[in-house]
């Protein structure tokens, strides 16, 4: 079909005859989000509020199933670039995100905080030298105000407005390091996310929502032990991107309950399906929310 033939079919979806409009509506999901444009076009030019909701409902749908195509494709593609990870997810609220406006963002940031950095410094003077321009010069933070708000999952939103939970803002200050080519990775506790930096036997860990607090392996021992649960490998040791992107989901999923948004917590749900590992070690409450 070409465009003037697709206007045809979608301006049926107003068509007096219900099987028609349900048949129509049929076709254009099965279409895709090719789709998306001229259902836009066709909302904007419309006066009938019923049909507008239609065209919204249908555009959610479409503009959805692309997010857990992209989510299944990157899993399946061995999850190799975290931005585009985050990326995904975001494209959830925000469909019309740009993934190379986010990195130019991410570089941009790495140029700051590269003015301050030398690679001959000691790893305890590199991490020093992240915090001061991380936390000073470009002013993030922690997001206490509305710690549980779906926002802190966004990862453009963290980055427009400097504030996070501990999982977005130690993904950003990951890919700065990694770009520093730092040996800096995510690692999984327990009701809290922090980074490690793991290279040449040298292991100590840095807690990116308290300011980069660097901390040991003994703390690590004696906070497990606080929550009284056992000492397991992934709390010591770096998780994969995926790990990453899973927790932002069940992130996301509790922040829509805590807002009481049941169809979005469905759907959030639905995405963290196409990213699944079936060897997770811990319940999904032990994992969210940091």
């Amino acid at each position: 079909m070409n465009d003037n033939q697709l206007k045809a079919l979608i301006s049926l979806l107003d068509d007096e005859d219900q099987e028609v409009v349900e048949h129509v509506e049929q076709q254009i999901r099965q279409m895709g989000g090719k789709m998306i444009p001229l259902l836009e076009t066709e909302w904007e030019g419309s006066f009938n509020p019923a049909l507008q909701k239609r065209i919204e409902e249908i555009i959610h749908d479409l503009q959805y199933e692309s997010v857990l195509e992209r989510m299944r494709d990157w899993k399946n593609g061995g999850a190799m670039d975290l931005l585009e990870g985050l990326w995904i997810v975001a494209t959830y609220q925000y469909p019309d995100l740009s993934l190379d406006k986010l990195k130019q963002e991410v570089e941009q940031l790495y140029y700051d905080v590269w003015i301050d950095f030398k690679p001959d410094m000691h790893p305890d003077e590199q991490v020093r030298a992240i915090n001061n321009a991380f936390f000073t010069k470009l002013k993030f933070a922690p997001n206490t105000k509305h710690f549980h708000s779906p926002a802190n999952s966004m990862i453009n939103q963290v980055l427009e407005t400097r504030r996070g939970n501990p999982i977005t803002l130690c993904v950003l200050y990951m890919l700065i390091a990694k770009r520093l080519n730092m040996p800096i990775y995510g690692v999984n506790l327990p009701n809290l996310f922090v980074l490690t930096y793991k290279h040449n036997g040298v292991q100590f860990y840095i807690n990116v929502f308290n300011r980069g607090l660097v901390f040991t392996k003994k703390d690590i021992d004696q906070y497990i032990d606080q929550l009284n649960i056992k000492r397991l490998d992934t709390f010591y040791q770096p998780c994969t991107n995926a790990d990453i992107v899973r927790r932002v989901l069940r992130n996301l999923t509790l922040a829509f309950e805590k807002n009481g948004d049941t169809e979005r917590v469905e759907e959030v749900e639905r995405i963290l399906e196409t990213v699944k590992d079936d060897g997770d070690g811990l319940p999904l409450s032990d994992y969210t929310q940091r």
